[in-house]
């Protein structure tokens, strides 16, 4: 009985001093999307590049990642490979090649040299993110400069007016056909 007290004991303590650090992580891969967002344009633009994040899931592959990966290599090694322009992460599963330039960002695999990347296309004006299956989804073209082009849940383009209603209106959309897919 005794023998087996001491183990429990010990595997409690770490693991209650491990709930109890309050280390989570700074998730900087999720803060530089966010951040990124609010300098895509005006207001309009940068809630509507959010909705398009939240339809096409950006932002939680990128919670994601922070979480299973990022934060858990910030957390063991005291650095986070996100924080600077440029980082190498050797991972128990290979080594990743994390890049930010001026257009977008780039995670390379250095196992089987699959990318992602986040990228605007100034010639034009489209946000588009490019998976590892070659597949690239258009998130937001520019119009002019009161309007874009906006994905539906459905797949379909909207035009977007770049207003208090357009945006008021691609939110209600976007909120009916996710209820409706359901």
């Amino acid at each position: 009985m005794k023998r087996r007290f001491l183990p429990v004991a010990i595997v409690l303590a770490l693991t209650g001093s491990l709930m109890t650090s309050s280390c989570i992580g700074s998730f900087a891969l999720t803060n530089k999307l966010l951040s990124w967002n609010k300098q895509v344009g005006n207001k309009f633009v940068n809630e509507l590049v959010f909705f398009a994040f939240w339809i096409i899931p950006v932002y939680e592959v990128s919670a994601l990642a922070d979480i299973l990966v990022i934060n858990s290599i910030e957390f063991w090694s005291g650095d986070n490979p996100v924080a600077s322009g440029k980082k190498v992460i050797d991972g128990k599963d290979g080594r990743y090649l994390v890049e930010c330039d001026g257009k977008g960002y780039t995670i390379t695999s250095e196992n089987d040299q699959s990318v992602v990347r986040l990228d605007f296309d100034s010639e034009d004006q489209s946000w588009s993110v490019a998976l590892p299956s070659g597949e690239s989804y258009e998130l937001m073209t520019f119009i002019d400069e009161n309007h874009v082009s906006m994905p539906g849940v459905d797949g379909t383009r909207n035009v977007v007016e770049l207003s208090n209603e357009g945006l008021m209106a691609y939110k209600a959309m976007a909120a009916s056909n996710l209820m409706a897919l359901r």
